[in-house]
């Protein structure tokens, strides 16, 4: 359940981060929501956004993760590969994605758009290149996505995109072990509580298998 933070009556005369923010999980984005940012970067030309945001819902990575990726993890040889490896920054697990066709060509057109080369950074700051965007302009980034299409980005955040492939995929398949891998979460007990899962779904899902 989300909220809207209120201001701690300790020091009244400081102003706390979460001041009107939304706290709790951010829900995933539905698949009509995907499609309608995905046709309005790809109509206004914003190549490094698009190819940021297909790879954030292909990839399921952490906002963390997902900035500081170098061209060489997903296009080793000069063109975008259709399965990759990273090693996660909070847990020093690797994880694997798959890329889909068209998150490939939105690489690929961003990596020629930008002049990318190995070594550098995929999604680089604009104030200077030798560094790779901050979290927090990629959360920036991301709600102007939200809000572009009329949603309120104080419901959504860079977790939304993490959440959204993973939830769809269990929704059509009950296979949480998959998720988990996916998600690169070491303990399963994890992945239930980051895909919100309820008794009544996991009853859901057991009333299907007929034994």
């Amino acid at each position: 359940m989300q909220k809207l933070a209120i201001e701690s009556h300790e020091g009244a005369s400081r102003t706390p981060w979460n001041k009107g923010k939304l706290l709790g999980a951010k829900p995933p984005l539905r698949t009509k929501h995907v499609w309608a940012i995905r046709t309005k970067l790809q109509v206004e030309g914003r190549t490094r956004d698009l190819a940021m945001f297909n790879l954030a819902i292909d990839s399921k990575l952490r906002g963390c993760d997902v900035v500081n990726l170098k061209v060489e993890d997903v296009a080793p040889h000069g063109i975008t590969v259709d399965r990759a490896t990273v090693r996660q920054r909070k847990t020093g697990h690797p994880v694997r994605f798959e890329l889909t066709e068209q998150t490939r060509e939105a690489i690929d057109d961003h990596i020629k758009a930008a002049g990318k080369k190995p070594g550098e950074f995929l999604f680089a700051s604009r104030r200077n290149c030798d560094r790779c965007m901050t979290t927090r302009q990629y959360a920036r980034l991301v709600s102007g996505w939200i809000a572009s299409i009329g949603l309120d980005p104080r419901f959504f955040g860079t977790h939304s995109l993490r959440r959204t492939k993973a939830t769809l995929i269990y929704r059509r398949t009950g296979n949480l072990r998959a998720v988990q891998l996916l998600l690169g979460h070491t303990k399963i007990e994890s992945t239930v509580r980051y895909l919100g899962i309820e008794v009544d779904d996991a009853l859901a899902i057991a009333e299907q298998v007929d034994v």
